[in-house]
């Protein structure tokens, strides 16, 4: 006998939408509707309809089908941004299979052991990097290179029209992520992740169904990703660009009204001169940028003002998708005094210290997290996850503070603290510091060992060309400069040991924008000229 609170079948299929499902009613209610174009269409790259999509997504899960691939089998898929890209996904989100995104931009020897981690059934490679088929071991007969032998592949096959049964809890993507140290986790998102993501973008941001999404940031990363499944899912269209093309990016915010425009740190500033050289007035942008804690000030508000679009003040991440911290936006023309995020009401958090107990009002924890946005573990790592999900919660590895206002204040990653004579120090809190200076476009804190305190922290920094004099010296009045304002805005111990003065071009960063702190120290480590740089003043650390 059935318990009252059980569903029949019936009633739980009824409920099982799914991204395929979803994009699939968006063709019945407007097939005609494009649906992913190209930034530079032509013959070999033209825009689709939503019917047209369909139709190839559909023949290339047929494809997959007759080729060994079933609901549960993972798919490799390593390509630049194209229109072929998000044709896999939806093949595989109609009959149950996952698409592992690799990201490119690793090493061969990287990307192979993102390829082995979920042994692929298949694999798809676009002919940029067919070169790299051999050094990550994907075997000739089981990997489908995008052009004619894929064209081929789907026109030899009918539209897919079975029940795969695929369920919303099954896993749709397998995106890497990027950390700062270490061999990529495989974080699995599901079509209730997807799902749910894109209905709170929409109704935090105040996204339409009909705005269209740029996608210029990777497919795989959570970013593009996200918002491409999300406006597909919403009858949009989705307009595929191969990387951050400023030019490019200018034409598409002057044709297109846009739901969220992407601009990640590093790129903000180059796309504002981008805009003002060429004049344009964008037809229409709902909201604009992400990880504000990284970027200027001033950039922002200039942004903001040449896109007539709100900033979004968001944290979240892979894992999360734009909740815990998703429901502030930065005013247009605005300079932020602070970036306090206000807490998704979509999702449950809690600041906890070491012992996992919630931490006091105003005191650094670590933000954990429970909702439907996130994800569903890693990938054959059950350690890790027995970690991260202790409690019931998501541990998501970042230290915030809870303002009387209800607010959060992001203080830095937990596992990167500089530990300095017994007291903590967060890099991030110094580096906002510094990119509040007028003169100073970039800037990043890393550890380095020290004789007397254990760790100090030292600062690298990019200044803009234009702010400082061109003069014998520059260098030295630079850092003493930073230096002076660091000790009006910094307690002793928190100052930087030393500043580095580098090349903004210089900065290494994820694909996501994020500075790789842990290529900085190298650098350090490896500077037999570090001793001749300008040192603050040692200071007692208590």
């Amino acid at each position: 006998m059935r318990s009252w609170f059980e569903h029949p079948p019936a009633v739980a299929t009824a409920c099982a939408s799914t991204v395929a499902s979803l994009v699939a009613s968006q063709v019945r209610l407007g097939p005609d509707r494009v649906a992913v174009a190209s930034a530079a269409s032509s013959a070999d790259a033209p825009a689709r309809s939503y019917a047209e999509l369909d139709d190839r997504s559909r023949r290339l899960a047929a494809a997959l089908l007759a080729l060994g691939a079933a609901r549960g089998s993972r798919l490799a898929l390593l390509s630049e941004n194209r229109a072929e890209y998000l044709e896999v996904v939806l093949a595989a989100a109609h009959i149950g299979a996952v698409v592992a995104c690799q990201n490119w931009r690793l090493t061969t020897g990287e990307i192979a052991a993102c390829v082995a981690l979920v042994e692929p059934t298949l694999a798809f490679v676009s002919p940029a990097h067919a070169d790299k088929k051999t050094a990550i071991a994907l075997p000739e007969s089981k990997t489908i290179p995008f052009g004619a032998s894929y064209e081929r592949l789907i026109a030899g096959h009918l539209p897919y029209e079975g029940d795969a049964g695929v369920s919303p809890e099954d896993p749709l993507l397998l995106l890497y992520t990027s950390g700062t140290t270490g061999r990529p986790k495989a974080a699995v998102i599901s079509h209730r992740a997807q799902v749910v993501r894109n209905l709170v973008t929409r109704a935090e941001f105040g996204v339409g169904p009909s705005d269209a999404f740029v996608a210029w940031s990777p497919l795989y990363h959570m970013g593009a990703m996200d918002n491409s499944l999300g406006t597909l899912m919403c009858g949009g269209k989705v307009i595929v660009h191969d990387g951050f093309d400023a030019d490019g990016l200018v034409r598409s915010v002057a044709e297109e009204s846009l739901g969220w425009l992407l601009l990640m740190p590093g790129m903000v500033g180059r796309f504002a001169e981008a805009l003002r050289r060429a004049g344009v007035r964008p037809k229409g942008v709902r909201v604009c940028g992400v990880m504000a804690d990284l970027v200027p000030r001033h950039e922002i508000q200039e942004i903001t003002r040449l896109l007539g679009a709100p900033y979004a003040n968001t944290f979240g991440s892979t894992e999360t998708g734009c909740p815990p911290c998703s429901s502030s936006l930065i005013p247009i023309g605005a300079v932020p005094e602070r970036l306090s995020k206000q807490q998704s009401p979509f999702c449950e958090v809690k600041l906890v210290g070491p012992d996992d107990r919630e931490v006091s009002l105003g005191e650094p924890g670590e933000l954990c997290m429970r909702g439907p946005t996130l994800f569903s573990g890693y990938f054959r790592d059950d350690a890790v996850n027995a970690n991260d999900f202790r409690g019931g919660w998501f541990h998501m590895g970042d230290v915030f503070r809870r303002n009387p206002d209800g607010s959060l204040d992001f203080v830095d990653r937990v596992k990167y603290l500089i530990k300095s004579g017994g007291e903590n120090i967060y890099p991030a809190e110094i580096e906002s510091v510094l990119l509040r200076h007028p003169c100073v476009l970039e800037a990043a804190v890393v550890r380095r060992a020290d004789d007397r305190w254990g760790e100090v922290p030292v600062a690298f920094v990019a200044l803009r060309d234009e702010s400082m004099p061109e003069a014998e010296g520059r260098e030295l009045s630079a850092t003493a400069a930073l230096q002076a304002y660091c000790r009006q805005h910094l307690a002793r111990y928190k100052q930087p040991k030393s500043i580095e003065l580098i090349a903004f071009s210089e900065f290494p960063r994820s694909a996501s924008g994020k500075v790789q702190r842990h290529e900085l120290e190298q650098r350090l480590r490896t500077n037999v000229d570090d001793s001749r740089r300008p040192l603050a003043p040692e200071v007692p650390s208590a």
